[in-house]
């Protein structure tokens, strides 16, 4: 692991930076040093968290996250370097809490630029109270505002990150799916294209979670294959919900209606949508988990919806690309490098070749089918 010394002089410098223009962002950069550094300095190496650890739950899952970060790079090409061999218990439901902000009448989220990540459509924040300031003064400016609690973030492997208790107790499966997500983070990482970073790693923590519990043993893999099939079941129901919702205000935004209409039209789409989801919610108990989403700061609006669109708008051409070469990881990761690089107008036309090439083979199957 990096010394806290050397992740101070890392944040100071990218501080150092953002004040050249101007230090009305001071107090942003400073709690983003603080924050850092109290991660690194809490977090104890796993065989010693083992060691430590009072309750057996905890004990379990920590010598779980070994063979699970084991298995990320000598299974699924992921770097292996010193991340998530640490653990850090924050004391705090979640590590971050991300401010996400769109115009009243647009679902295109604000960005906010960086000298190290680049430009990304969240500001994130060690401290709530912080976060939910920050929110307040976008909302009184008219914009839609979302804030998101955030159990793991990635340093793009500038530190090592360490296993967090913020996510130590989520079932086995999805505990898996984060390490491998934010691990993909550290592969590969296109600066200022948050769609296509989170598209990506979430690509990859699925074909990583399907590979590793292949891998399991058998007296177990049942167990594990239920418990993800319940959860993809109920991230397609949630995202077909709010892609329904999305392609509505979408297509509001873009008529010639003037605004006093198209706000009449947003706020029906909102209610309708919390409509939806509370006659899902009855047939489907297991939907609750969702009601924070559906409840926090008065419920769904443009940003909340354009901070779901960010994780999930390129999957299908991520799978695409994966497929294309065969399943084999190391070549999807070179093929994704490559389109990192690319600037963004280039980079955005071929994974939309990709994903009319996924749509036109899907169709095909279906018409050989019928």
């Amino acid at each position: 692991m990096r010394s806290p010394p050397r992740a101070v002089a890392c944040f100071a410098l990218a501080l150092a930076a953002a004040c050249a223009g101007g230090c009305s962002t001071l107090d942003y950069y400073w709690q983003g040093v603080e924050g850092q550094y109290r991660i690194l300095q809490a977090a104890k190496p796993l065989d010693t968290a083992i060691a430590e650890a009072t309750d057996p739950r905890i004990k379990a899952r920590l010598q779980q996250a070994k063979e699970i970060r084991a298995f990320a790079s000598a299974s699924l090409a992921l770097p292996d370097n010193g991340s998530y061999r640490r653990y850090a218990d924050l004391g705090r439901p979640y590590v971050l809490w991300n401010i996400f902000a769109t115009p009243e009448l647009s679902l295109q989220p604000r960005e906010w630029c960086y000298p190290i990540a680049g430009c990304v459509n969240y500001r994130g924040y060690f401290n709530e109270a912080e976060a939910r300031a920050a929110a307040a003064r976008e909302r009184a400016a008219g914009d839609d505002v979302y804030v998101g609690g955030v159990p793991a973030y990635s340093t793009l492997g500038w530190f090592d990150d360490p296993l967090l208790s913020t996510f130590i107790h989520y079932p086995q499966t999805e505990f898996a799916r984060l390490v491998f997500h934010e691990l993909a983070h550290q592969r590969v990482y296109a600066k200022g294209d948050t769609a296509f970073n989170e598209s990506f790693a979430v690509t990859v923590e699925e074909v990583g979670l399907e590979r590793w519990i292949a891998a399991q043993p058998a007296d177990v893999r049942p167990r594990l294959e239920a418990e993800r099939a319940r959860s993809e079941r109920l991230r397609r129901e949630f995202r077909r919900m709010i892609g329904d919702a999305r392609d509505e205000l979408t297509a509001i935004y873009a008529s010639p209606d003037p605004p006093a209409v198209k706000r009449e039209q947003k706020v029906a789409v909102f209610l309708a949508l919390r409509e939806r989801y509370q006659v899902a919610r009855a047939g489907d108990v297991t939907l609750t988990g969702y009601d924070r989403w559906f409840n926090q700061d008065g419920g769904p609006n443009n940003a909340s919806v354009a901070a779901i669109a960010l994780y999930t708008d390129e999957i299908p051409a991520f799978k695409a690309l994966l497929a294309e070469e065969s399943g084999d990881l190391p070549r999807f990761y070179a093929r994704v490098e490559a389109l990192a690089a690319m600037p963004r107008p280039a980079r955005d036309a071929e994974l939309a070749a990709a994903r009319a090439r996924a749509a036109q083979s899907t169709a095909g199957t279906g018409a050989a089918l019928s």
